[in-house]
């Protein structure tokens, strides 16, 4: 395979259903068997509930072990190396570039089943170079630690641990790399057990470590731990990876040149790497500002971060799961059902992420209190904690809508094109192909300002409210970028929805805080206030037409009983009784 310039979205696509001389592909590309969502969708919640749990327990050990005070700051910079590979590598840049890049292999193997396997002429492209490339950014990592440590905290009361635990987890660079490889092409072929696992593979690593070594390392077992679970995270994957790929033609690979072989696009990479390293940067910008402010505030951001993501992480499962869905039908041109399912995905992760923005604005206080307040995390960092968790939790639903919305953008040109496309576009694309990372930058602007502004007088809150705007600023950005790009999103019909979906937050809001408040003990509370807002969201959510509730709400009411048609009911009134 070669290397070639950016091709145009209407040569990188087959024609849409609706477009006269559509490519007969379109209409047997292959859909999942019915139920294959809910099943997927299953699989990939329960381990990653798993994966979330043990991160947990991390975060719990961590704050037992060593409380939020000048050695946790500072390996929470050295953090910063895998917080932004993570994301970069596995859910975000990679999952964008190679997922869409897998799905169009696969409609191409599908077109032509004789012809040299598209998807081992990807791998074969694209693997090698890639593992180059992450050797060599991870030695500059290790490298470059002090400059790094510098630039992230200035005002870190002890850089020296904070390099030293820099350069340990420089090595998760790597495997975070492959495994982000692995997963996108596994999820392409719509393989979703083994990927859902690897955060639990990552977690039991580092609780293996930091339970070991704690006593004898300090805070340098966790960078250790967070190094070793990085490797489990990849081994996991290789297996189901080589099994998926020897299932290919058989003679793919050799033979004749196909028409329907991939050409690889590098100047795709850089909007998609622009965008994440952007989104990225308001870790950079808490960190930053936060290092000026007494110690243990950049802890209190952390540990408010991890239990706020919580939420978010359940919406995100939706698109997900979904994500290789409207990528495929993408590929074969089906921009109609790429429509629908990325209006319903993003009317699902609103309500997923509302309905936990809600139980964490009602119960933030007794939640860090039952989690965190143990060992050397005292009263008052529950209470900075919880306060930064209302304020974060304002940008929970941008967050959420974020992750489905830049799925299908990238997915519309992705880094291979077919051989035979002319590979010419024109400059209104490729101005296009910007635009998330220009959104990202915006908002960013709004996080730095909103920040500056704040912080001398509110301190963490101000750092949490520029979080919140900025990334709410990016968001709507986003939503009216998607449309542009060619996903012809019915926005009325969005909007509206999600508009229900936030009244019903805040009325489960109300009344949860309400009653999270009558008791004094934080697991009392936690039920409480949690079971209050459940209820509440759904009873609000049904009365205002909010189908992502009602729909649930009616399937649930059907395994307890039956539910009877209004409508039957009032003209079974109106019959006459019999003699």
């Amino acid at each position: 395979m070669t290397t070639d310039q950016p091709t145009a979205l209407a040569s990188s696509l087959p024609a849409p259903r609706s477009a006269p001389g559509q490519d007969p592909a379109v209409e047997h590309h292959r859909a999942p068997r019915r139920g294959f969502v809910a099943k997927a969708f299953g699989i990939t919640v329960v381990l990653s509930a798993a994966g979330s749990g043990l991160g947990l327990l991390r975060d719990l050990l961590l704050a037992r072990y060593f409380g939020a005070n000048q050695g946790t700051d500072a390996f929470l910079v050295a953090w910063t190396v895998p917080e932004t590979a993570a994301p970069l590598l596995i859910e975000d840049a990679m999952s964008f570039l190679m997922v869409p890049a897998f799905a169009l292999a696969l409609v191409l193997r599908e077109e032509d089943p004789d012809a040299p396997d598209p998807v081992r002429q990807l791998v074969r492209a694209t693997l090698p170079w890639l593992l180059i490339a992450l050797g060599g950014l991870a030695l500059a990592v290790a490298l470059g630690a002090p400059e790094l440590v510098e630039l992230l905290a200035p005002g870190l009361t002890e850089p020296d641990l904070a390099v030293t635990c820099t350069r340990i987890t420089a090595i998760t660079v790597l495997p975070f790399g492959v495994a982000g490889f692995l997963v996108a092409a596994l999820r392409a072929h719509h393989r979703f057990t083994a990927p859902a696992g690897i955060y639990v593979a990552y977690n039991l690593g580092i609780l293996a470590v930091l339970l070991c070594f704690h006593s004898y390392l300090g805070v340098r077992s966790a960078a250790l731990g967070v190094a070793a679970g990085s490797l489990l995270m990849a081994g996991l994957l290789v297996g189901p990876f080589l099994r998926r790929l020897r299932q290919g033609p058989p003679g793919a690979g050799r033979g004749r040149r196909s028409r329907r072989a991939l050409v690889l696009m590098p100047l795709a990479l850089l909007p998609v790497a622009a965008f994440t390293l952007t989104r990225q940067s308001q870790v950079f910008v808490e960190r930053y500002l936060g290092s000026a402010l007494p110690p243990g505030t950049i802890s209190h951001l952390n540990y408010a971060a991890k239990v706020s993501q919580l939420a978010m992480t359940a919406g995100i499962l939706i698109c997900t799961v979904t994500f290789p869905l409207v990528a495929r039908a993408l590929a074969a041109g089906d921009l109609t059902a790429a429509r629908d399912r990325v209006e319903q995905d993003l009317g699902q992760a609103a309500a997923v992420v509302l309905l936990g923005t809600a139980f964490l604005m009602a119960c933030a206080p007794s939640v860090v209190s039952l989690l965190f307040e143990r060992g050397a995390f005292g009263p008052h960092d529950t209470a900075a904690t919880a306060d930064v968790i209302r304020v974060y939790s304002f940008g929970l639903p941008a967050q959420a809508l974020i992750g489905v919305m830049i799925r299908p953008y990238f997915s519309l040109r992705p880094v291979v094109r077919r051989a035979d496309d002319p590979g010419t576009e024109d400059g209104r694309r490729r101005l296009l192909d910007w635009y998330p990372a220009a959104a990202m930058v915006f908002g960013l602007g709004v996080t730095v300002a909103t920040g500056l502004l704040t912080t001398a007088g509110f301190g963490a809150l101000g750092l949490a409210a520029g979080n919140a705007a900025g990334i709410t600023t990016t968001a709507a950005l986003l939503l009216h970028g998607l449309v542009l790009r060619g996903i012809p999103l019915r926005l009325r019909r969005v909007l509206g929805g999600h508009g229900r979906l936030v009244a019903a937050a805040a009325g489960a809001t109300v009344l949860g805080t309400a009653v999270a408040g009558l008791a004094a003990d934080p697991l009392l509370s936690t039920l409480l206030g949690g079971l209050t807002v459940a209820l509440a969201f759904a009873a609000l959510g049904t009365g205002l037409g909010a189908r992502e509730v009602r729909g649930p709400v009616l399937a649930v009411a059907r395994v307890l009983g039956p539910v009877r048609n209004p409508r039957t009911v009032a003209e079974e009134g109106k019959r006459p009784h019999g003699r």
